[in-house]
């Protein structure tokens, strides 16, 4: 192939690298791609770490050893954190996202993939102290939450369903009492998803009680799976305590007025 000027090296490994954060590159596979040695490619790489160190982009991690390499970390700035989340607490605080029974409608913004790629991230900041090997979470909308966490993990996604499908195999099977309505319903997992001593991290877009999140829990210890921590778009204030403890909220509902379609929701800003 032709030889591959710097300019070039540098966008390509910028997107190739951003595209999948926190997965550990060869140099040699870069090396072999761009035709270029290894030292070469070192410099590329301090190159694209200053920039994004330059403006709060990221950062970049050099693994030593020979299957070592490098990996993308994003960052999100609590400025940008702060300012999402604000954005995030107007939307939902639209008058006419209110639905019968005090909740608010979500889909749209939990189905756009720019606003959940940025909430992914600072899921992955603030709870990568957790190192979990999987990212679990219960269909259907805070799948796409879910997903984009699971990217800025690099780690796979894991979904229970309500009720188990004959396509995946034999399922193990719990039954769980709903916090809010003390519904009893069905969650299940396939006995090929969680290998016993995974560590999982549960992402999900709302809680209220916590009856899903402690089932999932409660599914996730019944595969020999251990539950390292919780993570949740919007939580209610109220019931407190929940069923489940130490989670991670972004965003806390405080009050629903159906009648005056008032909202009181609040972020969770890292400057207070």
């Amino acid at each position: 192939m032709d030889k591959v000027r710097k300019m070039e090296r540098v966008s390509a490994l910028t997107k190739l690298i951003a595209d999948r954060p926190r997965h550990l590159f060869s140099l040699s596979q870069f090396s072999e791609l761009f035709g270029a040695a290894k030292s070469t490619i070192c410099e590329d790489i301090t190159t694209i770490k200053e920039t994004m160190g330059h403006f709060g982009l990221g950062t970049i991690e050099t693994v030593a050893g020979a299957a070592g390499g490098i990996r993308f970390i994003p960052a999100v700035s609590a400025k940008e954190t702060d300012r999402l989340l604000n954005v995030l607490a107007q939307r939902l605080a639209e008058p006419d996202r209110i639905i019968p029974g005090g909740f608010l409608y979500m889909s749209d913004l939990l189905f756009t993939p720019h606003l959940m790629v940025k909430v992914g991230e600072i899921f992955m900041e603030r709870l990568a102290h957790l190192s979990p090997d999987y990212i679990l979470t219960v269909e259907t909308k805070g799948i796409p939450l879910a997903f984009m966490t699971a990217r800025a993990f690099d780690l796979p996604l894991i979904t229970v369903r309500r009720g188990s499908k004959v396509t995946e195999g034999s399922a193990v099977s719990i039954n769980y009492v709903t916090g809010s309505y003390k519904r009893i319903q069905t969650m299940s997992l396939p006995k090929r998803a969680l290998p016993a001593g995974a560590k999982v991290l549960i992402i999900d877009d709302f809680m209220k009680a916590g009856g899903t999140a402690r089932g999932m829990v409660d599914l996730a210890q019944e595969v020999g799976a251990k539950v390292c921590g919780i993570g949740v778009l919007v939580a209610t204030a109220e019931p407190e305590p929940k069923l489940v403890e130490d989670y991670l909220a972004l965003l806390i509902l405080h009050d629903v007025h159906e009648h005056t379609k008032v909202t009181d929701i609040r972020p969770v800003l890292t400057s207070g």
